[in-house]
């Protein structure tokens, strides 16, 4: 059977008797006939329209938008450069060791250059400050973009009006006055007032204050699509709403706090890498005191002012300005990709993911099933089939009629629309009752449905028809018998196949995944033998057939209890605690409340398959933070070499051969190393905040790309750097 936290719909797995044309969302309609000369485009009504707008649901899904990623321009150091000002405040460096040690520095030597001025010591003492704007600019920039984000997020709350159910009787009442447990009733073309859960009705929502998407979504009492979230509009209909947060604990409200970083804690790596930068700094300080003692020997003790400068060129400045900014980027851009991510360390968790469990449906899988070949009987021809299965299908809205529409204007390249006599023909809808649905055309009554609906609608069908039906079914396919009356005589046409079609590319994508070391499997609620095809035909590594909820809470504490990370995706009150259970839970826009606040992620496409990117988000988040730590910890060591020759070459003459840069004078080669050591910040904001490209590989590979690109341009730099400054300063009187 089908997993049941998927939406209600006709069961993909083998089904001896198909549950019709897919209607799924018109089972609760009386049966009907529209009127002669009626029109086949369906009304603007939610419950006539529901096919047609889980059609723009499912195209939605199939390709989300994707957002521009957040793009680095020099227009926003300046418009983060007042709030970087602000940082400068000791209380914030108290969060960040390194900075700290560079904020002491920089107030040491201010008031060593205010009791004797001179050149150097007040460069120094401008450049070190320079060093604890810079970091704070990092921070600063990271931090606006998501600022930028929540005033959008803002602007989509209303002060709305809710109508309050009590006893029965409506009463108005202030949005703000809502508590937990309350229902409101929202019509159309007004706005739901608080987060909440569809308890009656049916309607059309328009979510894109939201989500950004304009395509309206279907809400309704019951299953996995009655989640609403305070200020969407209504479009069509009339639903309850029971409402499920209290004022400022709104979806909306945890976004802005989240977006803007005022929930923002250090994550675990965060905490590791923190306390090596630390141990480092700590390491430099007793290599820095002790030099003071050597250069006392030989009678010429160092100035104050130059063990500060050295110090902090040899400390690791530059991850530890870059580290906070590097984190707050990572959930940028899945705010970007219209992801939520509920704290760090769930992002971080997507970089360290070793399998992933997908849903057949929906992510490896369209969802919605096509059709995908015609089987004609009884001597009709493939042509003659299709020209009936198109008028049985004209006025289909759902995306398996549309399928079959757009399969016979591809195969046999019949008309896609209706024409001429067939605009005026009577619309059969589908009903629960007869299980198929058709249109009566010039004397002739075509059907399509179930394959015991047409016969009894037909007096039986062929035995070539069962067999047919039987093996499309055992097959995990759907088959829907196709048959016309005229004359007073009934035939059966043929039988059509609608197939659940891998999405194109995924076979690639599982290859990429697996060469990063990541474990794919599809769960599905189809039998072993469609599990297995399918599974073989999209790439996966294994797979789960027959599942239900609690058969993957299993397999997730399985895959933990082999010292795995697990990431999955959900949308139902059923998969709530296996998101919970996962080290990566994404739950859908679209699911259910409980599915939401167990998950740490929230996807506002409500597309299953960005998983796969969210995980890429991840490991691009640590790739840069690692590549950046490569260079920061070879950038130091290198100005240790590079620096210290020319610093002690009055000292220790023999010195002046490694002095390779020839740089002029000691305090010219301090200067230009702290200058040195605040640009390079400013150099690697751009790169912090998009992120170091990122291509599936092993990380073998990626340990030996950051040695070779990082570790070595670590090396490089500073010596390039450091010459090129030297070159220009050392003309300053007093310095060189």
């Amino acid at each position: 059977m089908k997993p049941s936290y998927q939406p209600e719909s006709c069961s993909t797995a083998p089904q001896p008797e198909p549950c019709s044309t897919a209607h799924q969302g018109n089972v609760t309609q009386p049966s009907h006939k529209k009127p002669r000369n009626a029109s086949l485009i369906p009304s603007a009504t939610t419950t006539e329209n529901r096919g047609e707008a889980e059609q723009g649901e499912a195209e939605q899904q199939a390709a989300p938008r994707k957002l521009a990623a957040g793009a680095f321009s020099p227009r926003q150091l300046w418009s983060s450069l007042p709030e970087a000002l602000r940082k400068l405040h000791p209380r914030h460096q108290l969060a960040n060791p390194v900075l700290l040690v560079v904020w002491v520095g920089s107030a040491l030597t201010t008031v060593l250059a205010v009791v004797d001025p001179n050149p150097f010591s007040i460069s120094v003492a401008a450049w070190l400050w320079f060093t604890v704007l810079f970091a704070n600019l990092a921070e600063s920039v990271a931090e606006g973009r998501g600022r930028a984000q929540a005033e959008s997020l803002r602007r989509t709350k209303t002060e709305a009006v809710a109508r309050r159910l009590v006893d029965g009787v409506e009463e108005q009442v202030p949005g703000t006055a809502l508590r937990v447990g309350d229902r409101v009733v929202v019509e159309a073309g007004e706005v739901i007032p608080g987060d909440g859960d569809v308890v009656e009705g049916i309607a059309t929502v328009d979510e894109s204050a939201i989500t950004g998407e304009s395509a309206p979504v279907i809400r309704e009492s019951g299953g996995d699509r009655s989640a609403v979230t305070a200020g969407t509009t209504v479009l069509s209909d009339r639903i309850v709403v029971q409402v499920t947060a209290k004022p400022g604990e709104t979806f909306v409200d945890r976004m802005i706090a989240l977006v803007e970083g005022a929930q923002r804690q250090k994550t675990p790596n965060e905490i590791a890498l923190t306390i090596l930068l630390s141990t480092l700094t700590i390491i430099f300080l007793l290599a820095v005191v002790a030099l003071q003692p050597m250069a006392g020997y030989s009678g010429s003790l160092l100035s104050v002012i130059t063990l500060t400068a050295l110090l902090v060129c040899l400390i690791p400045t530059t991850i530890g300005a870059l580290l906070s900014a590097i984190g707050i980027a990572g959930m940028d851009r899945l705010v970007q990709r219209n992801v939520l991510a509920k704290s760090g360390r769930a992002v971080e968790a997507a970089g360290d993911v070793d399998t992933l469990l997908l849903d057949k449906t929906g992510t490896i899988t369209f969802g919605n099933r096509r059709c995908t070949e015609l089987l004609p009987v009884g001597g009709v021809t493939p042509r003659e089939l299709a020209e009936v299965a198109r008028l049985s299908s004209l006025a289909d809205p759902t995306p398996e009629g549309t399928s079959v529409v757009a399969f016979c204007a591809e195969q046999f390249g019949l008309p896609a629309q209706a024409q001429g006599a067939e605009l005026r023909a009577e619309e059969v809808a589908f009903t629960a009752q007869t299980r198929m649905s058709g249109i009566d055309i010039d004397g002739r009554e075509i059907r399509k449905g179930a394959t015991s609906a047409v016969r009894a609608w037909a007096g039986g069908v062929p035995d070539e028809v069962v067999e047919l039906t039987d093996g499309i079914a055992a097959q995990g396919g759907t088959p829907l018998v196709v048959a016309e009356r005229s004359g007073g005589s009934t035939r059966v046409v043929g039988v059509l196949r609608l197939s659940d079609v891998v999405k194109p590319g995924m076979a690639e994508r599982f290859a990429e995944l697996r060469a990063m070391g990541i474990r794919t499997v599809m769960v599905t609620g189809d039998n072993e033998l469609t599990a297995k095809a399918i599974a073989a035909e999209a790439g996966v590594d294994d797979y789960l057939a027959e599942a239900k909820p609690e058969d993957k809470m299993a397999l997730i504490k399985a895959e933990q209890e082999g010292g795995r990370l697990v990431a999955m995706t959900g949308d139902g009150t059923n998969d709530a605690p296996a998101l919970a259970q996962a080290d990566v839970g994404v739950a859908m826009n679209t699911g259910t409340a409980a599915a939401k606040e167990a998950g740490n992620m929230v996807d506002l496409d409500s597309d299953p398959t960005k998983l796969i990117e969210i995980v890429e988000i991840g490991k691009q988040l640590l790739i840069t933070r690692g590549a950046l730590t490569t260079f920061s910890i070879a950038n130091d060591l290198a100005k240790y070499f590079a620096i210290l020759p020319a610093m002690f070459v009055a000292i220790y003459p023999q010195l002046d051969a490694l002095n390779i840069m020839r740089l002029a004078t000691p305090t010219s080669a301090i200067l230009s190393a702290v200058i040195f050591n605040a640009l390079v910040i400013v150099a690697l904001i751009p790169l912090a905040l998009r992120g170091v490209r990122y291509r599936p590989t092993t990380a073998s590979a990626l340990l030996r790309r950051n040695l070779l690109v990082y570790g070595l341009g670590g090396i490089v730099t500073p010596f390039l750097g450091i010459w090129l400054i030297d070159l220009l300063i050392r003309f300053i009187p007093g310095i060189g």
